[in-house]
């Protein structure tokens, strides 16, 4: 039969572009090694990226690096409901760390709003043969017929990834777990909340230690909340955690148990001719990540990344600009949500170059030797294989360039908020919506000075 001419047309376009809230990716990590990358997304899953290792020899003489194909899938958190509270419980992975690997198997901790969960990752490539009291397919013998007695054996089989929970923390935050955090010694982690920051040892689930608790007798009282917490690389006694008012403190528990009283704060004193409504709202620290060298802090609020040297309280010692253009949007910003969107930022293996995530799919790379910054977008063309990252640039006044972007027309929709960068090389992992992009030592040095 002829196709009906009548007969309504798919339109392949919108499918494409159709996103479901559940397949949104909410946290990137790679482990220490860089050769396994964990996503995790608003549905509760979690998805392993491993590095093909069969052609790392070969591409190494190509000057790049194996691709990262998926190496397993399992659901890390379902929906829940707090009964004492009638409160609904999101299954959203808010974040992923990746314990120091002891053994051939890989552990991983993840966490949603409330519970915090400990999975080992191991493959299985052989399985026993020839047990005594079952048969081939698993079912109990009689032990009647059972006249000899033989070694079960290993045989080789296909092989496995297996993906167990070891750990359940559950009942430690009364309110949402944003950060979480392993620490160097690598049997502790903290866990932080609005108002709480809690310690876990790895092996027990029914009890934490309260580090610190900046909640007021009277909630009315309430001025800051807590937005991110962190570990020294390091030193195991300290940790850092960020504020809402866009201060740092930082902690060290040979001082006390309950941190409450901080050995340092880090906080820039505000310009009184530049204060305005949103002052506040655009001065909250949304992420906060040591260096690897343990010297400096990373911090991102709305408008600007920070570089602070742990010896100078004072105010940062670098500061770079995001997207100031969007100083003079912030009313519409505030009507539309936006300017409470949460960025990260994130370090090179060498601590050089910093990067940060922004509107319309950009994403910013800055030179700390340089100073100079680039824009870079992540969008579909740029992930097929050896296609060069574009650079933009956003048209603020002058003389406008071919290519450029205008603020008008920046889509708000399409947030870099989520990234991570490779522990030793240029790789680096970018999550646009629903789209994971890695990118292999496209943008360096050179291509900041131009």
């Amino acid at each position: 039969m002829g196709e009906d001419s009548e007969s309504p047309k798919i339109n392949h376009s919108f499918l494409r572009d159709y996103v479901t809230e559940a397949d949104v990716i909410s946290t990137v990590e790679f482990n220490q090694t860089g050769d396994l990358l964990a996503t995790g997304d608003k549905g509760g899953r979690v998805v392993i990226f491993q590095r093909e290792t069969e052609s790392k020899d070969e591409s190494e003489e190509l000057g790049e690096s194996g691709e990262y194909n998926v190496y397993s899938t399992f659901q890390s958190h379902e929906p829940d409901f707090d009964y004492l509270k009638s409160l609904e419980i999101e299954e959203k992975i808010n974040k992923i760390r990746w314990l120091p690997q002891q053994n051939a198997a890989h552990f991983l901790l993840s966490t949603n709003d409330k519970t915090i969960k400990l999975w080992k990752v191991s493959e299985r490539d052989k399985r026993p043969e020839g047990y005594n009291l079952k048969d081939e397919e698993g079912r109990i013998k009689d032990i009647s017929t059972v006249t000899s007695l033989r070694v079960p054996v290993l045989k080789p089989t296909d092989l496995m990834v297996e993906v167990r929970p070891r750990r359940i923390f559950a009942n430690g935050h009364t309110y949402h777990v944003n950060s979480i955090s392993v620490n160097s010694d690598g049997e502790t982690y903290l866990s932080a909340d609005d108002l709480r920051i809690n310690m876990w040892h790895l092996d027990i689930t029914d009890r934490s230690f309260n580090i610190v608790d900046i909640k007021p007798a009277n909630m009315e009282d309430l001025t800051e909340v807590i937005t991110a917490a962190e570990f020294h690389p390091q030193h195991c006694h300290l940790f850092v955690y960020s504020s809402s008012k866009g201060t740092l403190r930082l902690c060290d528990m040979r001082e006390s148990a309950l941190c409450d009283k901080h050995s340092k704060i880090f906080e820039e004193p505000e310009d009184p001719g530049n204060r305005s409504f949103f002052s506040e709202i655009i001065s909250s620290v949304s992420d906060v990540k040591f260096s690897h060298s343990g010297r400096y802090l990373l911090t991102r609020d709305y408008l600007t990344v920070k570089v602070w040297d742990l010896n100078m309280e004072k105010g940062p010692v670098e500061t770079y600009q995001v997207h100031e253009y969007l100083r003079s949007k912030l009313c519409s910003l505030y009507e539309n949500d936006c300017i409470f969107d949460k960025f990260e930022c994130v370090w090179n293996s060498t601590d050089s170059v910093i990067m940060t995530g922004a509107y319309n799919s950009f994403f910013r790379m800055f030179d700390r030797e340089t100073g100079r910054g680039v824009t870079l977008e992540s969008w579909r063309e740029s992930s097929k294989p050896r296609a060069v990252l574009r650079t933009r640039r956003i048209y603020t006044g002058g003389r406008r360039r071919r290519g450029d972007v205008g603020v008008d027309s920046l889509d708000f929709t399409k947030k870099i908020l989520h990234m991570a960068w490779h522990p030793a090389e240029n790789i680096i992992a970018i999550a646009a919506t629903n789209n994971l992009y890695i990118f292999q030592d496209r943008v360096n040095a050179e291509n900041l000075k131009t």
